[in-house]
């Protein structure tokens, strides 16, 4: 028997009951029910192809240069705002819920912890994906861009945690947490990575993308002061539905999180750079000028989301037993 001969099993309350709502729902914008329905009649079938728009899709990979391996380090970095993208559609449900639980706070948090080991273990991609060599040449075409530039990963950072956490730790003693973002994000942390290495001046990397993005991270830091990942968080430990073993499960997920983003991805990007950026003859310089020895590492830049979670000598020691297992 062919498909078009089969002959479905139709429950008529059912359908009556969908024809009803469609039209209550048509009816709403002031619309007709059969029209759409002669619409749909018309209508061709979704494919695959077009709804994830995959010509599109795949024509977004553009090499500056004829090295192969440069199309790898492209979808690398596409599919690595594609994740950020992911985490932050997250962040945004936790702090956009109607009626925030304990539990769906938990549940949201262990995805954007999965995203964030699915990032971490795809540095493999970079570390062991691609052809030295040709990474070193096909980089110079790449100036003076970096992934520095990422304003997605800044965007999760500033919905993760206080702007206070986010400053300079050799300039955080002279804010509080109530002081204006604009004044504490002279001091970011990241921008002591954006310093050329050879005059000290900030770099024409980070003038790019502070020039486009710097208003919107203020914005933001303003908008989030008390919905960001730590306010809430704090909020529900005051929850009607609260226990010990929630409780319990948001701090475990909470500092999940913070090793992941902090610790455990950023060196992945660090152990890349050593392979790329660092021989025989010495250190290398990234395509943005940035100073990635002393940026990337966790132990120099201690950006901890959450401090009040971590005792004095994990805080002391935070990046240390990464480096001790490497």
């Amino acid at each position: 028997m062919n498909y078009s001969d089969k002959q479905e099993d139709v429950d008529p309350d059912l359908v009556d009951h969908l024809l009803n709502d469609l039209k209550n729902k048509y009816s709403l914008t002031g619309q007709s029910l059969t029209d759409n329905l002669e619409g749909l009649l018309h209508a061709n079938y979704l494919k695959y192809w077009n709804y994830v728009h995959l010509d599109t899709l795949l024509s977004l990979q553009n090499p500056r240069t004829d090295f192969p391996d440069e199309t790898i380090f492209i979808v690398y970095h596409q599919v690595t705002e594609l994740y950020f993208k992911l985490i932050l559609h997250e962040i945004k449900q936790i702090a956009r819920h109607s009626a925030l639980t304990p539990t769906f706070f938990v549940q949201r948090l262990q995805r954007i912890n999965l995203f964030f080991r699915i990032l971490t273990f795809s540095y493999d991609t970079m570390i062991e994906g691609m052809d030295v060599e040709q990474f070193r040449q096909f980089r110079m075409a790449l100036l003076p861009a970096s992934g520095f530039q990422s304003a997605q990963i800044r965007k999760i950072e500033i919905w993760s945690t206080d702007f206070i956490n986010l400053v300079n730790r050799n300039q955080r003693a002279q804010y509080t947490a109530q002081d204006s973002i604009e004044a504490m994000f002279t001091h970011i942390y990241w921008k002591a990575g954006a310093t050329d290495q050879n005059t000290g001046e900030e770099t024409i990397t980070s003038k790019h993308f502070q020039h486009k993005y710097r208003a919107d991270f203020i914005e933001l830091g303003e908008n989030v002061r008390t919905k960001n990942i730590w306010q809430l968080y704090s909020q529900l430990l005051q929850h009607a539905d609260i226990t010990e073993e929630l409780k319990q499960q948001m701090a475990d997920a909470m500092r999940k999180f913070d090793t992941l983003i902090n610790v455990d991805w950023r060196l992945a990007h660090y152990k890349s750079a050593v392979r790329y950026l660092k021989d025989s003859e010495g250190v290398i310089e990234a395509t943005g000028g940035t100073n990635w020895q002393k940026y990337l590492p966790p132990r120099f830049q201690k950006v901890i989301f959450y401090p009040e979670l971590w005792s004095t000598e994990e805080q002391n020691e935070w990046g240390k037993k990464w480096v001790d297992k490497q």
